[in-house]
C-alpha cells in the first residue's frame, strides 16, 4: 500500500526592508502591513531636512556628556588663536629685533613663541583626550541601543533582513560615527576659528597680500563642494556593497558544509568575487576623488605661496615691505590652507557618518511589531484554557498558512499536532508565542485576548523545545541555565540527571564548565537536544511546547529522553508537534493539520479507526502494519 506524500510549500518571501537597494526589491513581495513607518516619515523631508533630522538624532547621544563637551569647546575657543599667533610673533622677531640687533627683545619674543607652541600642544592633547572619551561613550550608547532594539524586533523582521547586513549596521556603520562624534564637530569649530584669526592677522599685517591669498579661496571652495558631493555618493556605494559582502560571507561561512557537499566552492567563489569586486570598485572611486582633490588643494596653496612671494619680491625691491612680513605670510599660507584641508577631511568624515547614521536611525526607528499599548495584562499563571477561534494567518498576506483554525486546549491536557511539512504546525506555536501576529479570528488564554497579554509574562508561561537547538558561546552550565540564570549548580545537575544529559556532560572536559563553541559545534544533535530539554526543565514553564523535539535524536537517545519527557510534561499543559507518530500516541488528543486546516481530531486509537489522513500517515511510518493487514 502506497501513499503520495502531500506537502504544501510555505512562501515566506517578505517585502524587502528599506536597507535593501531598490533593484533588489520584488514587486510581488511588497506588503503594506510590513512597510517601515520611518520610511514614510523621511519621504516627506527633503534632503537637507533629512540631514538635519539625522544630526538632531545624533546630538541626543551627546546630550548626557554636555558638560565635557562644553569644556572641550571652551578650551578649543580659548586656544584657537595660539596657532595663528606664531607667524605674527615670527614677524615681530625678524622686523623688530633681529633687523635691529636687539638680543634681549629677541630672547623675550622667543620665549613667548615657545610658550605659544607649548600651550597649543597642551590644548591639543586635552581636547583630543576629552573628545575621544565623548565619542567612545556616545558610540557605546548607540551600540547598546541597537542591540536592545534588535532584541525587541519580531521574527518577521529577521525573515527579510540578512544577519550580515544587521552586523554591518552595529559594527562598521557605528564605528564610522566615532570620529564625527568624538573630534569631528569640535575640530571643525577649532578650524573655523583658526581661519578667522588667520585672516584677521593677515589683514592686520598686510591687506594687499591677504587679497592675493583670498583670491584662491573661491576655487578651493568650488573644488571642496564638488568633492563633497562626489565622495558622499561614493561612500554610500561603499557601505551598500560592504553590507552585501558581509551578508554573503556570513551566510557562506555558516553554510560551508552545504557548499562543500554540493561541490559549490568554485561557483560560490565566482559569485563572491563579483560582490567583492563591486566593493573594491566602490572604494577605488573614493580613492580616485581623493587622488584628484588633495593634489588640487596642494597646487592651489602652492600657487598662492608663489604669487605672494612674487608680489612680495616686487615690493621688497621698492622697499615697500619687510622680510618679516614675507616670512610670516608664507607661514600663514600653509596655516590658512591646513584648516581648509582639515575641513575637507571633516566633510569626508561627516559624509561617511551621515550615510551610516541614515542606516542606523532607520534601523532604530523600525518599530514594526513593537507595540507598547497601555493596560496590557500580566498573566502570572495559566489556569483554564487556550482557545483559537476562527484564526487565519499568512506570512505575506496572500498565501494563507492557517485557515479558520478553531481549537481549545484545556489546562493540564496533552495535545499533539501532526501533519505533513508545511501544514502549519510550527506556525500555530509561533503565533501563540506572539512571534507573528495573526490576521483574522481571536486567540485567548484564560479568556484574555492574546494581543492584550504582555509578552514577557506570556513567554514566561510558554516554554518551547525546538527542533533546531541554538547554543550560545559559553559553558554548558550557562547554556543550561539560559532561561533562569539564578538557578543553583545543584539544581542544574539535578535537572540534567532527570533528563539523562548528565551521562555525556560528565564525560566532557571540564564537565559543566565545558566551553561550548559557536552554536554547539563539537556536540551531536542528540546532545544539543538533551541540553534543550534540561533548559526547558529549569525554565519550568506551565505550558510546554515540544516542536519536533526528538526528530534529530537517534533511537537510543529518544528512548533515553522518553521518561524525561514524561516527567517534564507532568502537571503541565503540553503541546507536542511531531512528524514521528510514535511520539504522540500517548497524547490526550491529536490534531491533524493538512494545508492549514484541521482535518481530524481524536486520540491515537480513534484516529486509526477513522481510516483517514492520520491512518495514512501512520501506515507510511509503519509499513509492516500494512503487510500484516494485507496478509
Amino acid at each position: 500500500m502506497t501513499l503520495k506524500k502531500e506537502q504544501s510549500s510555505i512562501d515566506r518571501t517578505l517585502d524587502r526592508h528599506v536597507y535593501l537597494p531598490q533593484n533588489q526589491m520584488s514587486n510581488n513581495t511588497k506588503s503594506k502591513s510590513f512597510k517601515p513607518q520611518q520610511d514614510e516619515t523621511l519621504k516627506k523631508k527633503n534632503k537637507g531636512s533629512v540631514d538635519r533630522y539625522i544630526v538632531t538624532r545624533l546630538l541626543t547621544y551627546l546630550k548626557p556628556y554636555k558638560a565635557l563637551i562644553s569644556a572641550a569647546i571652551a578650551l578649543t575657543i580659548a586656544g584657537s588663536f595660539l596657532g595663528p599667533l606664531r607667524p605674527y610673533l615670527t614677524k615681530i622677531a625678524i622686523d623688530d629685533y633681529i633687523a635691529k640687533g636687539d638680543l634681549n627683545g629677541l630672547t623675550t619674543i622667543s620665549i613667548l613663541l615657545a610658550g605659544a607652541i607649548l600651550l597649543d600642544g597642551i590644548k591639543q592633547y586635552i581636547t583630543t583626550w576629552w573628545t575621544q572619551i565623548i565619542g567612545q561613550k556616545a558610540v557605546f550608547d548607540i551600540r547598546m541601543d541597537i542591540f536592545t532594539h534588535l532584541q525587541k524586533l519580531p521574527a518577521r523582521f529577521y525573515d527579510r533582513n540578512p544577519i550580515g547586513r544587521l552586523i554591518t549596521r552595529s559594527t562598521n556603520d557605528v564605528e564610522s560615527l566615532n570620529e564625527m562624534l568624538s573630534s569631528g564637530i569640535i575640530t571643525i569649530l577649532g578650524d573655523i576659528l583658526q581661519l578667522f584669526f588667520i585672516v584677521v592677522l593677515m589683514v592686520w599685517i598686510d591687506w594687499q597680500l591677504t587679497l592675493i591669498v583670498l583670491a584662491i579661496l573661491p576655487l578651493m571652495l568650488y573644488a571642496t563642494i564638488k568633492f563633497k558631493n562626489k565622495v558622499r555618493a561614493a561612500f554610500q556605494d561603499v557601505l551598500t556593497h560592504l553590507a552585501r559582502l558581509n551578508t554573503f560571507f556570513q551566510e557562506h561561512i555558516t553554510g560551508v558544509t552545504i557548499v562543500q557537499l554540493f561541490n559549490r566552492e568554485e561557483r560560490e567563489s565566482i559569485e563572491y568575487a563579483s560582490i567583492n569586486a563591486d566593493h573594491r570598485d566602490a572604494n577605488i572611486r573614493t580613492v580616485f576623488y581623493f587622488s584628484i582633490y588633495y593634489p588640487l588643494i596642494e597646487v592651489l596653496s602652492s600657487t598662492a605661496a608663489g604669487l605672494v612671494i612674487w608680489y612680495s619680491g616686487i615690493r621688497l625691491l621698492k622697499a615697500d615691505l619687510t622680510i618679516g612680513v614675507v616670512i610670516s605670510f608664507v607661514q600663514y599660507i600653509w596655516l590658512f590652507f591646513r584648516p581648509l584641508q582639515h575641513l575637507s577631511d571633516r566633510f569626508n568624515v561627516i559624509q561617511t557618518a551621515i550615510a551610516s547614521s541614515d542606516r542606523i536611525i532607520r534601523l532604530l526607528d523600525e518599530n514594526e511589531g513593537i507595540e507598547n499599548p497601555s493596560g496590557l495584562h500580566h498573566l502570572a499563571t495559566f489556569r483554564e484554557n487556550i482557545t483559537f477561534n476562527n484564526v487565519w494567518f499568512a506570512y505575506d498576506q496572500e498565501n494563507w498558512i492557517l485557515k479558520d483554525i478553531s481549537l481549545e486546549i484545556l489546562h493540564g491536557e496533552k495535545i499533539a499536532i501532526v501533519g505533513a511539512t508545511g501544514s502549519g504546525k510550527t506556525t500555530l506555536i509561533n503565533i501563540l508565542s506572539k512571534l507573528y501576529p495573526f490576521q483574522k479570528g481571536s486567540i485567548t488564554i484564560d479568556g484574555t485576548p492574546l494581543q492584550e497579554i504582555e509578552e514577557h509574562s506570556l513567554r514566561k508561561l510558554v516554554g518551547v523545545v525546538m527542533q533546531d537547538v541554538f547554543l550560545f558561546s559559553g559553558t554548558i552550565k550557562e547554556n543550561l541555565a539560559f532561561g533562569n540564570p539564578e538557578v543553583t549548580d545543584d539544581t542544574i545537575r539535578e535537572a540534567a540527571t532527570i533528563v539523562g544529559a548528565d551521562r555525556f556532560i560528565d564525560q566532557l572536559p571540564g564537565k559543566y564548565e565545558y566551553k561550548v563553541l559557536e552554536n554547539g559545534t563539537g556536540l551531536s544533535s542528540g546532545q544539543k537536544q538533551l541540553i534543550a530539554f534540561v533548559r526547558a526543565l529549569l525554565y519550568n514553564p506551565e505550558i510546554l511546547v515540544l516542536d519536533e523535539a526528538t526528530s534529530s535524536v537517534d533511537t537510543e537517545t529518544e528512548t533515553l529522553i522518553d521518561s524525561a519527557t514524561a516527567n517534564l510534561m507532568k502537571n503541565r499543559t503540553s503541546i507536542i508537534i511531531a512528524h514521528r507518530l510514535s511520539t504522540v500516541q500517548k497524547a490526550d488528543r491529536i490534531i491533524v493539520l493538512h494545508k492549514g486546516v484541521i482535518r481530524e481530531t481524536g486520540n491515537h486509537q480513534e484516529l486509526l479507526a477513522k481510516r483517514g489522513l492520520y491512518y495514512k500517515l501512520y501506515l507510511l511510518q509503519h509499513p509492516e502494519q500494512t503487510i500484516s493487514r494485507e496478509s
